[in-house]
């Protein structure tokens, strides 16, 4: 399944867990009865006249007021650079969006997105903490007291150190 809609590309956020696109879709393209078909599912996503540029999304919901359509995605977290800058480069204006059904399952996607995420910054448990062997960057709390209790090593001297120069 396949539609294309006139839609304005309202915003892209991004933090370390994931991305997320949001458009608003205008005119008479609200109605149409595949954006309900496609909710909930894995999608490509592109926009007229970039070529070669597809993110790869899961259609997490289509929101419906007196005023506007809202479709928000949430992109897959692998997705190249390059391709979502291009895509990004798009956003606050109105845009001919293609929304294409993906052959991922809606499953295999959570799963690589969990494999992204635990790239990204190490496991993070269910209680909020963090595996530090998955995180060699990580600092546990002991090590930061320990550091501050033996004096630890002072860094540079700063511009406004009085005894710096």
């Amino acid at each position: 399944m396949s539609v294309q809609v006139k839609a304005h590309f309202n915003k892209q956020t991004k933090d370390s867990k994931k991305e997320l696109v949001q458009f608003y879709v205008k005119g008479d393209d609200e109605h149409k009865p595949e954006l309900n078909g496609l909710t909930r599912e894995v999608v490509i996503l592109s926009i007229e006249g970039l070529e070669d540029v597809e993110l790869t999304a899961e259609f997490k919901k289509s929101a419906k007021d007196s005023k506007k359509t809202v479709l928000e995605f949430e992109v897959k977290g692998d997705s190249s650079a390059q391709q979502t800058f291009e895509f990004y480069k798009k956003a606050g204006s109105d845009v001919i969006l293609n929304i294409k059904e993906s052959q991922m399952s809606i499953d295999e996607f959570h799963e690589e997105q969990e494999e992204y995420r635990e790239g990204v910054r190490g496991k993070i448990n269910p209680d909020g903490t963090v595996d530090v062997e998955d995180d060699p960057n990580q600092v546990t709390l002991e090590e930061a007291a320990a550091a501050v209790e033996g004096g630890g090593e002072e860094g540079p001297p700063m511009p406004d150190d009085e005894d710096a120069f």
